[in-house]
């Protein structure tokens, strides 16, 4: 029963704690203006030109830290703040979301397996528990099995995401160094930034590997009992 709670207060605390550790750095940050006073849309806008994506758009989206590439539409969009801001917050982010649209100009390996695992991914998440759970109380393992087999293209999708997100970090700090979008002694307060977004990636994914772990150790004492 112990190795239980301390199981579910690990799956739930770890993610708060990434949390809140975004949201910390984010609101600190995003009250410190950048040097340079360049806006969000701006930053993204000149980062995109330097490397010849003239085709890729930035607009403006609703809520609080939704900003994020869509590759479909090949646009940039930014949180109102993160747009209109100038912020080292609001350009770190900016950068980082112009990383993912630079991965998908060079058909960068990870983003294009990622995409790839999208449709198969949605459907592990819509319909792995409802598989599993019916099969623990029908006693049927092999539904079990097949539940945990959505489950795990789910978890890959997580894991996946990892190399995506820092490998776009790293570009948003080439570029807003070699650009002069930020100075030398706003790279740290940057990197913390995106170190702190990286976080909730990590803590998702170690929660989904974690839960996927112990879903097929019970699977394996469902099959030896049988």
């Amino acid at each position: 029963m112990g190795g239980y709670l301390i199981y579910f207060a690990i799956i739930i605390l770890v993610p708060l704690w990434a949390q809140m550790k975004v949201k910390g750095a984010y609101s600190k940050y995003s009250k410190i203006p950048s040097s340079t006073q360049i806006r969000g849309a701006e930053v993204a806008r000149r980062i995109l030109d330097e490397n010849g994506l003239y085709n890729v758009g930035v607009e403006e989206t609703r809520g609080h830290l939704t900003d994020h590439y869509d590759p479909r539409s090949k646009t940039v969009r930014l949180s109102a703040t993160n747009y209109h801001g100038h912020s080292v917050a609001a350009a770190a982010i900016a950068a980082h979301e112009v990383g993912h649209a630079i991965q998908d100009n060079q058909d960068y390996a990870f983003l294009r397996f990622r995409h790839a695992l999208v449709p198969v991914a949605n459907l592990g998440s819509n319909f792995s528990w409802i598989l599993i759970m019916i099969g623990f109380f029908a006693g049927l393992s092999g539904m079990v099995l097949l539940g945990i087999i959505f489950m795990a293209a789910a978890v890959v999708f997580q894991v996946i995401t990892l190399p995506v997100e820092f490998n776009a970090s790293n570009r948003a700090m080439d570029q807003v160094v070699s650009l002069g979008i930020i100075r030398n002694d706003e790279e740290r307060e940057t990197k913390k930034v995106l170190n702190a977004a990286a976080l909730t990636y990590v803590a998702a994914a170690a929660v989904a590997v974690l839960e996927l772990l112990r879903l097929i150790l019970i699977y394996t004492g469902m099959t030896r009992s049988e």
